[in-house]
């Protein structure tokens, strides 16, 4: 489970998410993770985010805004440690610290239905690793940084430890999960994405009584 991760980064001519109307914004691929939240963020403030946006697809969003091709794009944090210290751009938002986005979860564990009703304990465990691991990384970010080098999935010691340090790990203790499926299914279903309602996706596809009750054994 996550709190934050994603900011969406803009040239002089953006100063509000509003600001993307006409604009060119940079995305990996339609659909993706970033095109989706960035289309629910402009929805939330009453753009049509497949008419009012110019979306521009391309391998490196950030390349692309740095060449001028582009004039926003969103991205995790880890992306932005050159556009700082160059100066290129300025941050419009961050799920990390900005109203209503940072009061949710962004990102969940999600298990097929079989394999969850089969092996209850084996669910339970590998939740137990996730959060224990998230507690790792807010207790001892440098440790955390430093394994995340070492395995292999980032290059940079220097961008793991921002990250994690950007990051707060140890709230997944103060979210609702069950708030955050709700606000995310109503944004979706208001952009069309989804015909299913937030109530519907609650009662048919989740199950918090896992993490509630690691909520109680893995106190602090």
């Amino acid at each position: 489970m996550c709190t934050s991760g994603f900011e969406l980064r803009a040239n002089d001519s953006i100063n509000s998410v509003a600001d993307l109307k006409g604009k060119r914004v940079g995305v990996w691929a339609v659909n993706d993770h970033p095109h989706v939240l960035l289309s629910l963020m402009a929805n939330y403030v009453g753009l049509d985010p497949a008419h009012d946006i110019q979306w521009i697809q391309g391998a490196s969003p950030m390349q692309g805004f740095i060449d001028g091709k582009v004039d926003a794009f969103l991205a995790f944090t880890t992306e932005f440690r050159k556009l700082r210290a160059e100066k290129i751009g300025h941050t419009i938002v961050s799920n990390a610290v900005d109203r209503p986005w940072s009061q949710y979860f962004c990102c969940m564990v999600a298990g097929s239905t079989d394999y969850v009703n089969k092996y209850p304990l084996a669910t339970k465990r590998v939740l137990r690793a996730i959060l224990k691991s998230a507690d790792l990384c807010a207790s001892n970010p440098t440790l955390a940084a430093q394994e995340l080098v070492d395995r292999g999935f980032l290059p940079s010691y220097d961008d793991a430890l921002i990250t994690l340090q950007e990051t707060p790990h140890d709230r997944w203790r103060d979210y609702d999960s069950e708030d955050s499926v709700r606000f995310y299914a109503l944004r979706m279903q208001e952009t069309g994405m989804i015909n299913s309602s937030p109530q519907q996706i609650i009662a048919n596809g989740t199950d918090f009584r896992f993490l509630e009750g690691l909520k109680r054994e893995l106190k602090t």
